[in-house]
């Protein structure tokens, strides 16, 4: 029970830490709705059977987002699951573009874990193009965002093939909601 208490208390941190930050689509919804999606994907993915995994999902953009120190995490929700949240973390003192081909790298030698939390972040993206795309993206941004994002999942496959279905269905998703919004 004491770790279903824990998801909670990473929920509610999350919510206050990212209170002002939106998501980049045209329905500015509140990002603790990605954060919670990026939970819930984990979450069936393992039955429910890891709750640091869902902890760390709850969490994974706090340092990245919101520069929430690392040493927070780890005392507040443990060693693991701050662990988790750093191998996820992308170094924003990197440019964009080599964060980008970092995240292609670097992708295969994550642990299982990670890669887990990665695939339902990109996956929860890919949903959010679909649904709504950020306004100021243009057809080819989003289309190279799919595209990337498949890149990425490469080196994230083999850790759990109904978390694989989800991603190759949001990717197909964005990119028919792309490819027909050209066309109209």
């Amino acid at each position: 029970m004491k770790d279903w208490i824990k998801v909670l208390r990473a929920a509610d941190a999350a919510a206050r830490w990212h209170v002002h930050q939106r998501r980049k689509g045209a329905g500015q919804e509140p990002y603790i709705n990605h954060l919670l999606e990026v939970a819930m994907l984990v979450a069936e993915a393992c039955d429910g059977g890891d709750p640091e995994l869902i902890v760390a999902a709850i969490l994974h953009d706090a340092i990245e987002d919101q520069e929430v120190p690392r040493r927070l995490i780890a005392d507040e929700f443990g060693e693991n699951v701050a662990a988790l949240v750093e191998e996820v973390t992308d170094d924003k003192s990197v440019p964009k573009m080599d964060r980008k081909r970092l995240q292609v790298e670097k992708s295969a030698s994550k642990s299982a874990r990670a890669k887990m939390l990665k695939l339902a972040d990109k996956t929860s993206n890919l949903r959010s193009i679909a649904a709504s795309p950020p306004p100021d993206w243009s057809v080819r941004r989003r289309l190279e965002y799919v595209a990337w994002a498949r890149d990425v999942a490469v080196g994230l496959r083999g850790v759990n093939p109904w978390l694989e279905g989800q991603f190759d269905r949001a990717a197909q998703d964005a990119y028919d909601a792309t490819t027909v919004q050209q066309v109209r």
